[in-house]
């Protein structure tokens, strides 16, 4: 299975790529993981990325994407892979067609986590971290015992700067101008499989699963 994973930021992505990577035995390719472990090992590649992001800029496409092609080089990915975070926008997308036609092994199938805007504003904006232990809790879906206060520890609930609603509309923002292209683009191309990414987890694997076969 050759595979990729879109939806908003909020929509499960992560959740998700980690239960089908596991179903389909292949590897969940996740950009955040490949600018690390490029970073990390001190790679050439890696070396670029830091010195954009050390100078507080965007990491370019063409840094994006020979650290995808690199990784789709590795061994691993001989019965497929799950991407997630790539591509980001249609000039990524066309740039990964090209790698996989050189390699025989176009995509099979990309697969739309789709849910309401105002629904993931809720879902982010309604977390609760601990400043004590770092438990995670929820307003709305798993709340403390006592407003404000960690069941584990007694330690302070406050909310991170990103997920504010006015930080989480910016990020859709930047999601519905950039990457929401891309799913019309495969749309076009017959590959565009679409899912709730609403309900239990176990419930939208299943609904994945059935709709990737």
């Amino acid at each position: 299975m050759r595979l990729i994973l879109v939806g908003p930021p909020g929509a499960g992505k992560g959740t998700q790529a980690v239960h089908l990577a596991e179903h389909y035995k292949i590897p969940h390719i996740s950009t955040g993981d490949i600018f690390r472990a490029n970073i990390k090992g001190g790679t050439e590649l890696g070396k670029l990325a830091q010195s954009y992001m050390d100078a507080g800029d965007l990491v370019p496409d063409s840094v994006t994407n020979s650290m995808i092609e690199d990784r789709l080089g590795q061994s691993d990915v001989g019965n497929g892979f799950l991407l997630d975070g790539y591509p980001r926008n249609v000039d990524q997308a066309v740039f990964l067609d090209g790698v996989l036609k050189a390699k025989n092994s176009p995509l099979e199938s990309v697969l739309e986590l789709s849910i309401a805007h105002d629904e993931i504003i809720k879902r982010l904006s309604g977390r609760r971290i601990c400043r004590g232990c770092g438990a995670s809790f929820h307003i709305h879906f798993e709340k403390p015992a006592k407003d404000g206060v960690c069941d584990k520890c007694g330690g302070e609930l406050y909310q991170r700067q990103d997920d504010n609603e006015a930080t989480i509309a910016n990020r859709l923002n930047v999601y519905t101008e950039q990457t929401e292209p891309i799913i019309d683009y495969y749309k076009k191309a017959g590959l565009l499989k679409v899912i709730s990414a609403t309900g239990a987890v176990s419930e939208i694997t299943a609904q994945a699963i059935s709709a990737l076969k």
